[in-house]
């Protein structure tokens, strides 16, 4: 199993340790176009492999696509990171040039890839791989729902006062401060409805601060965050190379489900060998519907800034 990690800076550095340490691929390749920056990074990470127990190769390349050649799984970071008071839309220009340059040049190396979308915004980004490569819907798979559902389930223990082990939730739609759509109807404390235990202004709150969860961090670090988008990176590519059969909120090409089309947005979906071997769709109310087509619309009018 070899993946291809497109990006060294923080968060595709992270992602290529967290895959290296659960010890599932036989290599990783960090890729990036700063002159012997992944190959640092790679060597950095390579040197922790006695003390953490893994097995697996890491490589770095100054911008030779030759590298990746065979790849089974592609995961996509580059692009400028948000600073405090941007929005992920405002990468768009910059970010899409880079996103489908990145995306060509893999698949010329490795036709049968599957790619894993990070780059903001993540979901027009996802959009865009799929209007300029060809690749099958199955195997371009963007990562922002998953982020956010740990968000989510952060913020639900920590209202809940309760391990985060203890708890399950999901967020759907866009992956953008306005667009997420915490469910915070389906959560649950080991099967138990949250609503149980916190009340509903709470419960409220921690939907607030799920959606506005990128932004604090980008305030507080002065950067976009890495720790939990590169543990979140290496659950999808795990579920994939292990064929886990796992469900993961992922942004998606819709073809009429949740009654949207021609648009990626995060809906649930089981992840195996295949990449997305189903959309799930799950009943939802009437204002978990609404506020899904509103976040809908919202995706739409980015990729209207797209050039295709």
């Amino acid at each position: 199993m070899k993946v291809t990690v497109v990006g060294a800076g923080a968060v595709g550095a992270s992602c290529a340790e967290y895959i290296a340490i659960k010890n599932f691929a036989s290599e990783v390749v960090i890729l990036d176009i700063k002159e012997n920056f992944a190959e640092g990074k790679a060597m950095d990470l390579m040197q922790t492999a006695s003390l953490n127990g893994f097995d697996t190769k890491i490589t770095g390349s100054t911008n030779d696509y030759t590298k990746t050649a065979g790849s089974d799984i592609a995961v996509i970071t580059s692009g400028i990171p948000r600073k405090p008071g941007m929005t992920r839309e405002e990468l768009i220009g910059i970010n899409a040039g880079i996103v489908k340059e990145v995306s060509s040049n893999l698949i010329k190396h490795s036709p049968e890839v599957t790619i894993i979308v990070v780059s903001n915004p993540m979901d027009t980004m996802t959009y865009l791989v799929h209007k300029t490569t060809g690749l099958p819907k199955n195997k371009i798979i963007g990562m922002g729902g998953a982020l956010d559902s740990a968000r989510f389930k952060y913020r639900l223990s920590e209202a809940l006062e309760a391990p985060a082990s203890d708890v399950d939730g999901m967020v759907i739609g866009g992956h953008s401060d306005t667009g997420m759509v915490p469910l915070t109807r389906l959560a649950t404390r080991n099967s138990v409805p949250v609503s149980e235990f916190i009340s509903e202004e709470r419960l409220n709150q921690v939907a607030e601060d799920t959606k506005v969860g990128g932004a604090t961090l980008t305030k507080m670090l002065g950067t976009s965050a890495w720790y939990a988008p590169g543990a979140a990176v290496s659950g999808l590519v795990q579920a994939i190379a292990c064929d886990q059969k796992k469900i993961f909120p992922c942004s998606t090409l819709l073809s009429g489900e949740y009654g949207l089309e021609d648009l990626c947005i995060g809906v649930p979906v089981v992840l195996g060998k295949d990449g997305i071997e189903k959309i799930v769709e799950i009943e939802l109310n009437d204002a978990e519907k609404t506020k899904l087509k509103e976040s809908a619309e919202g995706v739409k009018k980015t990729n209207g800034l797209l050039e295709l």
